[in-house]
């Protein structure tokens, strides 16, 4: 909290407030009378302060976990009906009629919406919910300062329930129990005694989203989650006089007369989550916008989700574990296994090395590096900074569907804030000159005409075994493209683990190919040339982003979307025609899982493609050098002994 006041401009200190001092203090809280004394005593402003609408993981009395964003008031509190405060003056005063602030507004909803965020947000969106039909009632923690502020209490609780009983007969009534009151925290103004017939307390952590889907109708006093209704598309009933009621987007049972404005949800929203708060970004340290704290919500959200209940991991090589750990293992600690039975008897999920799986690993996730992994290679033992976690299969295996062609079905249609997030990475990426291993080099001199780069691969390489059944070698790849055009200036990049000796997949290039551009930077090239040939590496997808032209003889995961010129044989299941933006989207936002190796943190693309850009990223210690030598020398023994 201190960071972000001083990120905002306070200097906050302790003592007796100075001229022109303010006095904070949080919100309605039961030491908050402490301060007012103060600033009446010695005329100073007050200035009131509270969590953000977005939070954390869990409420702060269960791990003391920071908050997202701060709300600061120099008026009053934004849950006092009381007074107005700056949120209420926003709402009454402000256009709210900028057509970019709206669309902001929009998107952000659909965001939340789509990721089930709330405030709080540890718990499994797939979690089962009652049947539909229901009346949703929530429940909030007794002595809250926005139901007491209101001058509610216990029974205008069970006034709402009887009400929506009176206005639903027959309908089931579920009592949504707040997190505090589920983990034991503090009492709600329910309890089990008030459960029985068609009335059920839900006390269950399950998505607010997914209720407010199921639902009838939605009552409450002056939960946050009556705000996040409207958004789901409720009119709810409300027993007390929160921020959000007044405005045109409730029915209110106590009305506060000097709300007279309409609002649409667009203006609401904007208002409350773009206008109001102070955002806070905690990987980069600075004040952010919205949306920027909503991906940070989002990627600390999906990291929990997937992992507190701990994972089994096989396959992973020695050197691989501390990083996984740190990744996977931050609610958990994972535990290694190799023999797939004892894997499964752990009871935990279960992750292998995707191209290590075997035949018993039919059930594992598979898991590999993600397609901005670090500044170095894999073979140097770097730990990668983005990895894909596939539950389905593997994005390079076309034998099997994959997670990944579900997220670019699904991004065949992006909605106006996605693909504006996907352009705006695309920029990013190419202007930084980034791409999987950033390892840099040079430009050779290259011949004027037609320009065809062929990327070399790993001839071993998972995603050749498996994605291309015709040409599967460099070399055939190498004739293929000149067969095709013999007139063309034919450029080679050898793969920087076969440069460096550490994979199999040196070939005799000459008079096949016009260049072989040992040790140059392939991103230069893709700037140079007019074409990609290639079989299935991750070069093609990084053309496509800088509006070269590719041809694929594999199957890569980007092939049979209508944006890559296809000679192998690509899966018929591959019909969705979406743009590079959707392509982009799926690949590189929705697809991977980011660690932001600075702050520790899960974290989205953005901040990944910054530390890449900045070269803010720690460097391996002498034990990554030491085993990285020992294992091309072993590689290249192999290499000769085969």
């Amino acid at each position: 909290m201190r960071r972000i006041l001083a990120l905002a401009g306070y200097s906050v200190a302790l003592g007796w407030p100075r001229a022109d001092d303010l006095v904070g203090v949080w919100g309605h809280s039961p030491t908050a009378h402490r301060g007012e004394r103060a600033a009446a005593r010695r005329g100073a402003p007050l200035v009131r302060i509270e969590d953000a609408l977005l939070r954390s993981l869990r409420p702060g009395r269960a791990r003391g976990e920071p908050p997202l964003g701060l709300l600061i008031d120099h008026k009053g509190m934004h849950f006092d009906p009381a007074k107005p405060s700056d949120l209420e003056d926003l709402l009454a005063t402000h256009p709210l009629d900028d057509t970019a602030l709206l669309n902001r507004a929009r998107g952000a909803m659909a965001r939340m919406a789509e990721a089930h965020l709330t405030k709080y947000t540890a718990f499994d969106p797939g979690a089962p919910t009652p049947a539909p039909g229901y009346v949703l009632i929530i429940d909030q923690t007794r002595g809250d300062a926005s139901v007491t502020a209101c001058g509610a209490d216990r029974n205008r609780f069970l006034e709402m329930l009887f009400v929506a009983q009176d206005e639903h007969p027959g309908a089931p009534i579920v009592i949504k129990a707040h997190p505090e009151t589920a983990q034991g925290l503090r009492a709600g103004y329910y309890t089990d005694d008030d459960a029985g017939g068609r009335i059920t307390l839900l006390t269950d952590p399950v998505s607010p989203w997914a209720l407010f889907e199921g639902a009838i109708g939605v009552y409450t006093v002056s939960s946050q989650l009556g705000f996040e209704a409207i958004f789901a598309g409720h009119r709810p009933r409300v027993f007390g006089q929160p921020f959000y009621a007044g405005w045109g987007l409730t029915r209110d049972e106590f009305p506060v007369q000097r709300r007279q404005r309409h609002l649409t949800r667009a203006q609401l929203f904007a208002a409350a989550m773009i206008l109001y708060p102070t955002w806070y970004d905690p990987c980069r340290d600075r004040l952010c916008e919205l949306e920027d704290a909503i991906e940070a919500l989002a990627a600390q959200t999906r990291a929990w989700r997937e992992d507190h209940r701990g994972w089994v991991g096989s396959e992973m090589r020695l050197w691989k574990r501390g990083s996984l750990q740190k990744v996977f293992g931050h609610d958990r600690a994972m535990v290694f296994e190799n023999d797939p039975a004892r894997a499964r008897k752990t009871g935990r999920p279960w992750m292998v090395w995707a191209s290590k799986a075997a035949v018993g690993h039919h059930d594992a996730w598979r898991l590999e590096d993600g397609f901005l992994r670090s500044r170095g290679l894999g073979a140097d033992l770097i730990p990668p900074l983005s990895l894909v976690l596939d539950d389905l299969g593997i994005y390079y295996d076309p034998a099997r569907p994959s997670r990944l062609e579900r997220w670019i079905a699904t991004r065949a249609h992006l909605r106006p804030d996605q693909a504006t997030r996907a352009r705006a990475l695309i920029a990013s990426l190419t202007k930084a000159g980034l791409s999987k291993y950033n390892l840099g080099g040079t430009l050779p001199d290259l011949p004027k005409g037609h320009r065809i780069l062929v990327p070399g691969q790993v001839e071993n390489d998972a995603s050749i075994l498996s994605g291309t059944r015709q040409v599967r070698s460099n070399l055939d790849l190498l004739r293929a493209v000149r067969a095709a055009h013999p007139d063309a200036v034919v450029i080679y990049k050898p793969h920087p683990d076969v440069e460096a000796g550490l994979r199999p997949g040196a070939v005799e290039a000459e008079g096949l190919a016009d260049v072989v551009a040992t040790r140059a930077d392939p991103v230069a090239l893709l700037a140079a040339v007019d074409a990609v040939w290639t079989m299935t590496s991750l070069l093609g997808f990084e053309a496509l982003l800088r509006g070269v032209r590719v041809t694929t003889l594999g199957a890569p995961f980007y092939a049979g979307w209508g944006l890559t010129d296809d000679r192998g044989e690509v899966p018929e299941r591959r019909r969705a025609q979406p743009t590079l933006e959707g392509l982009v989207h799926a690949t590189l936002i929705d697809y991977p899982r980011y660690f932001d190796p600075v702050s520790g943190l899960p974290c989205p693309v953005e901040v990944v493609v910054e530390r890449l850009a900045q070269g803010r990223l720690p460097h391996p210690g002498w034990a990554n050098r030491l085993l990285a030598k020992a294992q091309g020398a072993l590689a290249s023994r192999a290499h000769l002994w085969r």
